[in-house]
């Protein structure tokens, strides 16, 4: 799968001291993606928007809010977390994702 007529940003969003990094893809309607990578690791993030996460490749344990147990997401799920709110996450394999973004 590719995205056509893209901007992409070449400054690399980099958190948790490199262990997971990401790419900003911005289409021609504004609409905005990050194409990354985690290693393996345990992690939280918060948003502000709406995220939408495609796991493109390896899998990731995620507690999403309100939830009290982690579920399993493999290549080619899909899982969505609320905007302004947090979600961890427990990396036991290299992971490959594609996050959406919506307003």
């Amino acid at each position: 799968m590719q995205f056509e007529n893209v901007t992409i940003v070449k400054k690399a969003n980099i958190y948790f001291d490199g262990k997971v990094t990401s790419r900003t893809v911005i289409f021609k309607d504004g609409e905005k993606k990050t194409l990354g990578i985690m290693m393996p690791g345990e992690y939280e993030f918060g948003t502000q928007d709406t995220e939408i996460m495609e796991v493109i490749g390896g899998s990731m344990d995620v507690l999403l809010p309100d939830a009290t147990e982690y579920r399993t997401f493999k290549t080619g799920d899909i899982f969505e977390v609320p905007a302004n709110s947090s979600f961890k996450l427990i990396i036991k394999e290299i992971a490959d994702y594609c996050c959406s973004y919506v307003k």
